[in-house]
C-alpha cells in the first residue's frame, strides 16, 4: 500500500543562521517550529506529532511542553545523522497517512559552531559502550577521527579509479557559493568564490581543501507535514510527497565503509534511488531542481552517480558541462546548500526544495515542478521526491 502523494510539507519555519546564536538549542528549535506552525496557517494545538534526529538535543516532550503543543500522539528520532534529515519527513508522512497523527513537525536545532563541533575529533566517539564505540575503534587509533578524514580516504580513492581531480570536486563548491551569494539568508551572501580560490585554500585532509568541506553552523529548521488533501486548504501551495526513503547499503559503516569492493561509491544512495523512481514512476531526468547534500564536495559526484543522472565516473564532466549552473539540467543547491548557506544537517535543504515549489526562492528556477532532495551520506542516508 503505497502512501506516495498522499502527504505534504504545508509550512517551513527557520532561525537566522550564524556562528553564535546567543541562545539556548531548545530556544532555536521552539523558535523554528512556532515560525513554521504560522507559515502553514496552522496553531500549535493542531500539533499532535513531532520527530527529530537522535543527535538532537531537544526532546519531543521539551519542545512540546516550551511551546505549549499540548498531547501528542507521534514521535520519533532517526539516527545517523545528517542521513537523517529527508527520513524525517518520511516518519512523519507514513504517521500521517496511516492516520496516527494529523499534523507532525519534523525540526532539527542547534548550537554546532558556538557550542558542541561535530567536525573536530571526540575521543568519547571510540569509548562508547555499543556498537558504534565498537566500528570507531578500529579507525581511531590510525588518525581517522573527523569526518573528513573519513571522507577524504572515498574521495582518495574515486580519484584513482576515476581520473578526479581536486579541481572537479572545486567546481561543486563554486556552484554553491555562486548561489549563496545571491541568497540574503545565506552565510556566505555576498560572497561568490572562484576556482582558483578552491585551489588555493589549504588542504584538510587531502585530497579535501577547506573549501571542499561544508560549515559549521548556528540555527534551527523546522517543516510541517499533514495529508495532502489538507495542505491544499492551507495558504502555501503545498510541497506534495511523491516519494520518501531510506538505505542503508551491504557492508554499511557510519563514514569508514571501508570493507566493500567498491569503495569509490555510495551504496546506500543508490538504495534509496531506486525506491524514488519506483514510487514516484519519476526518473532523475523528470526532476526539475537538485538539492544534494553537500557537506563535502566529492560526495555530490556520487550521488550524481548514484541517482543516475550520468554514469559511474562521468559526473566531473557532468558537472564542468555547466548541468549544475541555474539554467543548466539540474540546478544545484540554489539556496547555497551546505558549504554557502548553512549547515542545518539538510533540513535547509528542504526548506529550499518546498521555496522552489512555491515559487518563492531567492534563487528561483524558471517552471520548478519536481525537486529532488538528498540527505547525508556516507552513512545510512534518505531522500525525497517533492512536487507541485
Amino acid at each position: 500500500m503505497s502512501f506516495a502523494g498522499t502527504t505534504a510539507i504545508a509550512g517551513i519555519g527557520a532561525t537566522e543562521f550564524s556562528k553564535d546564536s546567543g541562545r539556548s538549542e531548545l530556544r532555536l528549535a521552539a523558535e523554528c517550529v512556532r515560525a513554521a506552525v504560522a507559515d502553514a496557517g496552522l496553531q500549535l494545538s493542531d500539533v499532535d506529532g513531532l520527530v527529530s534526529f537522535t543527535m538532537d538535543g531537544n526532546s519531543e516532550i521539551a519542545v512540546a511542553r516550551e511551546l505549549g503543543i499540548g498531547e501528542l500522539t507521534f514521535f520519533s528520532r532517526i539516527h545517523y545523522g545528517g542521513g537523517a534529515a529527508a527520513a524525517t519527513v518520511q516518519q512523519a508522512a507514513l504517521a500521517v497517512a496511516s492516520g496516527v497523527a494529523d499534523v507532525v513537525v519534523a525540526y532539527r536545532a542547534f548550537n554546532e559552531r558556538s557550542g558542541h563541533r561535530f567536525g573536530r575529533v571526540s575521543a568519547a566517539a571510540a569509548q562508547q559502550v555499543n556498537s558504534s564505540g565498537v566500528d570507531n575503534s578500529f579507525h581511531y587509533p590510525m588518525g581517522i577521527a573527523t569526518p573528513a578524514a573519513t571522507v577524504a580516504m572515498l574521495a582518495r580513492r574515486y580519484q584513482h579509479e576515476y581520473g578526479a581531480t581536486s579541481a572537479d570536486f572545486g567546481r561543486v563548491a563554486v556552484v554553491d557559493r555562486k548561489h549563496a551569494a545571491t541568497n540574503p539568508h545565506a552565510w556566505f551572501h555576498g560572497k561568490p568564490i572562484t576556482l582558483e580560490q578552491h585551489q588555493a585554500s589549504r588542504w584538510i585532509a587531502e585530497p579535501l581543501r577547506l573549501l571542499d568541506c561544508c560549515q559549521e553552523s548556528d540555527g534551527g529548521v523546522a517543516l510541517v507535514i499533514t495529508s495532502a488533501e489538507r495542505a491544499r486548504d492551507l495558504p502555501h501551495p503545498p510541497a506534495v510527497i511523491a516519494a520518501a526513503a531510506q538505505g542503508s547499503g551491504t557492508d554499511q559503516y557510519v563514514m569508514t565503509s571501508y570493507y566493500r569492493d567498491d569503495l569509490a561509491a555510495l551504496p546506500e544512495m543508490g538504495v534509496v534511488a531506486r525506491q524514488l523512481w519506483a514510487q514516484s514512476g519519476l526518473s532523475p531526468s523528470d526532476m526539475d531542481v537538485g538539492v544534494l547534500y553537500d557537506h563535502f564536495t566529492p560526495y555530490v559526484l556520487m550521488q550524481l552517480e548514484q541517482l543516475g543522472f550520468c554514469g559511474r565516473g562521468e559526473a566531473k564532466d557532468f558537472i564542468a558541462d555547466g548541468n549544475l549552473e541555474l539554467d543548466g539540467s539540474l540546478p544545484l543547491n540554489p539556496h547555497g546548500g551546505q558549504l554557502g548557506e548553512a549547515y542545518i544537517h539538510g533540513m535547509n535543504g528542504i526548506a529550499e526544495g518546498v521555496r522552489q515549489l512555491r515559487g518563492t526562492a531567492a534563487n528561483q528556477v524558471g517552471g520548478a515542478e519536481r525537486v529532488l532532495v538528498t540527505a547525508g551520506t556516507g552513512v545510512p542516508t534518505s531522500a525525497l521526491v517533492l512536487t507541485s
